[in-house]
């Protein structure tokens, strides 16, 4: 955002900003624009910074922190086009992101599909085979040494549940159906609780803090909940899930796969049921003829709704740092010295935390998808991420050197890459959505932004066009984006896509065909070394 942020800094006028603060525009509805909203908690002194720190309301909210501040009547340039540059800036970096990730995965699909068991590597080669001879220190040595026992394990392990997955009878196929129907069923009901559950605080939050905004206490208690239900949900619910798969008879690394997947659903969809929970709230999704709907097409008590849904996305990332800081410090810290200090039957029993690197790489996934859908709304909230990143980076380096012991459950973290990028694509595409619903059909809030006199966000590229473009480029680029233009861009997309289908299947033909070749080999190397004993036999029998 920095295209957006810098020329704000440098061609903002202070007079012009703050001139017509108080005026209505024309077209403007009394009961949607009330801009003196914006200072009931910025008149409450200095003893409050520490709140507004929390909430992103006061100094905060009115800061370059949130979409609200920025306006187009202060920038002095004429040249620049500010709400052009943010909208366009916003897609763009989207835009950047889904190539790559899409990049990313192209690379691990190739890695994933070796690790496949078509192409997997034959045991003894790993046994013989697999030691790098370069490695010249201990500790290289070391780390080598367990990357293959790991490896091997693994390998033996999924041989010998898919040999017993041969030997099963008719009945205990029947059985373990049953079994994983029956435990798949379980964990949608507990998702479906959690869903609800998100659903209900969010609402209950949202109206109490419209009942308490004037108590400070209340306010901030009850603006938090949602981060509450949402962060122990994703906590608790994920230990069940390790257990009840267990009962589902899996592989051990089908088993992690399998709860990655759910604990991903979970989050993901924990994250758009609070997405939806506020649109309902702010923007009335399914309540259209609500009386605090009507006047302004949003709910007339959300003044500025977006930078109220960036708020709940500062929040949401305040709030993950903060877990991250007290887990460490109240929790991993005193259980690691209870362990090591005392020789209770409960603390032996409770022993160290187990370190699961997929668990914490997902929580990363989540912050980034916090990220992404608030990106719009609260423009410096990546930076505010990166921060905390880097604190959580050497946080969770200390957990593991210091606090835990290594997992149980081995992964394979080269085919696992894959599917991390995956779930970076799912996250993006939960951000996506709803934030292109928001600018093609949402009204923008008449009080705040940039968008403030447009019906919508997107009408600001063509009437920008059709203020700054040359006549034919304005019929090129209303050609692109009408339907005429789908059809033969969606005839080359099928021509591409069959080409590299064929490419693929071309390819697999191939490599059945060196199978075989190398198959043949062997037979054929084999043949010579039977022939070669039989004559050596023979020329021993003549001497």
């Amino acid at each position: 955002m920095a295209c957006v942020l810098l020329p704000t800094i440098l061609f903002t006028n202070p007079t012009e900003e703050t001139g017509d603060e108080g005026a209505l525009i024309i077209g403007e509805d009394p009961q949607c624009v009330n801009r003196s909203a914006e200072e009931q908690w910025s008149s409450r002194g200095l003893l409050m910074y520490f709140v507004h720190f929390f909430t992103g309301q006061g100094f905060l909210q009115t800061s370059y922190l949130f979409y609200g501040h920025y306006k187009q009547r202060g920038i002095s340039s004429s040249q620049f086009n500010i709400s052009l540059s943010y909208l366009l800036s916003v897609l763009a970096y989207f835009l950047f992101c889904f190539a790559w990730i899409t990049r990313q995965m192209v690379k691990e699909m190739i890695q994933k599909r070796m690790h496949s068991r078509d192409y997997r590597t034959r045991l003894s080669t790993k046994v013989f085979s697999g030691w790098d001879y370069c490695i010249r220190s201990t500790e290289a040595a070391v780390i080598k040494q367990h990357s293959i026992s790991n490896d091997l394990k693994m390998d033996l392990e999924e041989e010998v549940r898919y040999l017993e997955k041969l030997k099963m009878t008719p009945l205990q196929k029947a059985l373990l159906a049953i079994t994983r129907t029956l435990v798949n069923v379980v964990i949608l009901l507990l998702m479906a609780g959690a869903f609800y559950s998100i659903f209900l605080v969010t609402t209950i939050s949202q109206d109490r803090v419209q009942r308490f905004s004037s108590e400070v206490r209340w306010s901030v208690l009850t603006e938090y909940l949602p981060p509450l239900i949402l962060n122990l949900s994703t906590f608790l619910l994920p230990i069940a899930f390790a257990a009840l798969v267990r009962l589902e008879g899996y592989t051990p690394n089908t088993e992690v796969n399998i709860t990655l997947m759910r604990c991903v659903l979970l989050k993901l969809a924990s994250l758009g049921m609070f997405l939806f929970s506020l649109g309902q709230k702010m923007l009335c999704f399914g309540q259209p003829k609500d009386p605090n709907c009507s006047a302004c097409g949003y709910n007339k008590h959300y003044q500025c709704w977006e930078t109220t849904l960036g708020q709940e996305m500062y929040k949401m990332t305040v709030f993950d740092f903060l877990c991250t800081l007290l887990l460490t410090l109240l929790v991993r810290l005193p259980r690691r010295l209870l362990v090591d200090k005392t020789s209770w039957r409960l603390t032996r029993w409770i022993g160290k935390e187990e370190f699961v690197l997929p668990l914490y790489i997902l929580d990363i996934v989540a912050g980034q998808t916090v990220v992404w859908i608030g990106i719009f709304y609260c423009p410096l909230l990546p930076l505010l991420n990166s921060i905390s990143l880097f604190v959580t980076f050497y946080l969770t380096k200390f957990n593991l050197c210091n606090l835990c012991k290594p997992s149980k459950k081995l992964f394979r973290a080269s085919s696992s890459k894959f599917f991390f990028q995956f779930v970076l694509l799912l996250g993006l595409s939960l951000a996506v959505i709803p934030l292109l619903y928001n600018i093609f059909n949402s009204p923008p809030s008449q009080s705040c932004g940039l968008f403030a006199n447009y019906p919508t966000a997107w009408h600001v590229v063509p009437k920008t066009m059709a203020a700054s473009l040359p006549p034919v480029a304005q019929r090129i680029m209303n050609y692109a984006g009408s339907d005429a233009f789908a059809l033969p861009l969606l005839i080359i997309f099928c021509l591409v896509l069959t080409v590299y289908i064929s490419q693929d299947r071309a390819h697999r033909q191939t490599i059945r065909q060196l199978k075989a070749h190398l198959v043949m080999q062997a037979k054929d190397k084999r043949f010579l070394v039977e022939e070669l004993s039989s004559a050596m036999r023979g020329s021993r029998q003549a001497l």
